[in-house]
């Protein structure tokens, strides 16, 4: 009866780690999206690309659309194509203040 509580704690142990490691790589994805995406707003002047984003936050494309899709309805972003025919957003201008106390 033993073995079977011991099979029983690791089994639980192994799933409880697998558990944990998959939600810590998810959060860490996503922190690595968010922080990709500001950058890419501002270094790219509002205009953003699923390619981009998906290579700056080094996460598959799928999940870079889903952040994208997302973040292009919540601020309004329209879609464009430029001269080569790559598709990607323009996002509402960054406007940055010279003096932080401004933003309050």
């Amino acid at each position: 009866m033993a073995i079977f509580e011991w099979v029983f704690l690791i089994g639980f142990g192994v799933l409880a780690g697998s558990s944990i490691t998959n939600i810590l790589q998810k959060q860490q994805q996503q922190s690595r999206l968010e922080q990709a995406f500001y950058q890419l707003l501002e270094a790219e002047n509002g205009n953003i690309s699923l390619i981009q984003l998906a290579a700056a936050a080094r996460v598959n494309a799928a999940l870079a659309k889903s952040y994208l899709d997302t973040q292009v309805k919540f601020f309004g972003a329209v879609p464009e194509v430029d001269d080569d025919g790559d598709e990607y957003y323009r996002f509402p201008k960054l406007r940055r203040w010279s003096d932080p106390e401004e933003w309050q």
